[in-house]
């Protein structure tokens, strides 16, 4: 079996998936605290209510604080001069070898909360999909780029 690929995403993806696991707890939540009213009106059991707060309170945790640290984990890329070779998954483990030869385009983007924490992603297009690695550092991810560019040929602009 081949080896794991060397390089990891940048470690302030764990900071930025949490924020983005929080801000994706708004609709649970309000829900969650809809149903303490609905108990406060005396319109549902309480144990309903406790079951939901349970359920949100697990969900939380593991949205927040366990997935993004395991997903940094099991993050894992590397370029070669033949192949851009990912490796990533929580519970299934996906290997992508990309060969140079099927790069069409290579591009760098960067949302809100990515910018906030000077961080892009690196996106390489095949003919049958875009790939993409997550969170690296703005600097490091436009270096990817261009190495990728080069040694795919996609290019003659990249020095």
């Amino acid at each position: 079996m081949r080896p794991d690929p060397a390089e990891r995403i940048d470690a302030r993806a764990v900071t930025v998936w949490r924020i983005a696991g929080a801000l994706n707890l708004f609709v649970p939540a309000v829900v969650a605290g809809g149903l303490v009213g609905l108990v406060a009106a005396e319109l549902v059991p309480a144990w309903i209510a406790w079951l939901a707060a349970a359920a949100f309170l697990v969900i939380a945790t593991v949205s927040v604080v366990v997935v993004p640290r395991v997903r940094w984990l099991r993050w894992r890329y590397e370029v070669s001069e033949s192949e851009v070779y990912l490796l990533y998954g929580l519970i299934i483990r996906k290997r992508t070898l990309i060969p140079m030869t099927r790069v069409q385009h290579v591009d760098t983007k960067a949302g809100p909360l990515l910018r906030a924490f000077g961080l892009s992603s690196v996106t390489v297009a095949t003919a049958g999909g875009e790939h993409e690695i997550p969170a690296l550092a703005d600097a490091v991810a436009d270096r990817l780029r261009d190495r990728i560019a080069v040694l795919a040929r996609v290019t003659d602009d990249v020095v």
